[in-house]
């Protein structure tokens, strides 16, 4: 008995010795998800393109092309409806509340319908994103060559306001799944996990996000520049770009303000002691 008891124990440790980084990796690796769902919109904005140049009929592949056809006719619905939700709530947030990597986390329990909810958005996304990627790269569909026509200061702008979206996703559907998973409760963020996804966040947009994310606006600019007709799905990604650029801009404008009340915030803080220490030192002279 005592020893199988000591080998429970032992087990018990090891598995909590090894729930941290397990949620730590995972955290991080789901968050991902979602600038993954830009770069699946922006190689289908190309697909969209090439097809109508063209004139391919998407109708005539093959059943064997079965990725090919998901990724063109089926992904785009599911894509644009997710990541138009997730953006006009953290386009809502950013107005409303503070920015998302800066918020204090609550330790109170989630509730169960929005566990739930989240855990939809979450597999659903994770699902459109793997058939997504295997499909562009069953198509042959890259979006490099379309995305260099925007300037610097707007890819800036959009590569913070994604930043602060994907922080926002990680916040209020990623981490809430992924700590009731491994730890049954909420768990308070850490730095190390901010760090860490920034980092992240920063290679997969050297790496790939950089030169093809552009293509959601510049394909919208080339279709209305040759006279062909741009479908709803173009129109839906060219907003979402602006609608991620727009949260950057009020991403920089907060911080701007967060700065200035800092700095004049100290300024008066200071003078009012300095006039106080006058003061009480012209009484102590009378």
């Amino acid at each position: 008995m005592d020893s199988n008891k000591k080998l429970v124990s032992l087990m018990d440790s090891f598995s909590n010795l090894l729930k941290e980084p397990f949620q730590f990796c995972t955290t991080i690796l789901l968050s991902l998800l979602f600038p993954l769902s830009f770069l699946i919109l922006s190689r289908l904005s190309v697909a969209h393109y090439l097809i109508d140049l063209l004139g391919i009929s998407t109708t005539e592949t093959d059943n064997s092309d079965f990725l090919i056809k998901f990724f063109i006719q089926a992904n785009p619905i599911f894509l644009h409806v997710l990541v138009s939700l997730v953006s006009v709530a953290a386009l809502t947030h950013s107005l409303t509340g503070g920015t998302s990597c800066f918020l204090k986390r609550t330790l109170e329990p989630v509730s169960r319908p929005r566990l739930y909810t989240a855990w939809i958005f979450l597999c659903i996304l994770q699902i459109c994103v793997g058939l997504g990627i295997e499909g562009s790269i069953a198509a042959g569909v890259e979006a490099h060559d379309f995305g260099h026509d925007r300037g610097f200061l707007t890819r800036a702008i959009f590569f913070l306001g994604l930043h602060e979206t994907m922080f926002f996703w990680s916040k209020t559907v990623v981490k809430p799944v992924v700590d009731d998973t491994v730890f049954g409760i909420a768990r308070e963020n850490r730095w190390a996990e901010k760090a860490a996804l920034a980092m992240s966040f920063g290679g997969l947009w050297w790496w790939r996000l950089r030169d093809e994310v552009e293509s959601l606006v510049v394909v919208v600019e080339k279709k209305r520049d040759l006279f062909i007709s741009i479908r709803l799905a173009d129109f839906v990604g060219w907003w979402l770009y602006y609608l991620t650029v727009t949260i950057g801009m009020i991403k920089i404008v907060k911080s701007l303000i967060w700065v200035v009340c800092v700095l004049f915030g100290r300024r008066v803080v200071v003078d009012i002691d300095n006039n106080v220490g006058d003061s009480r030192s012209n009484d102590e002279k009378v």
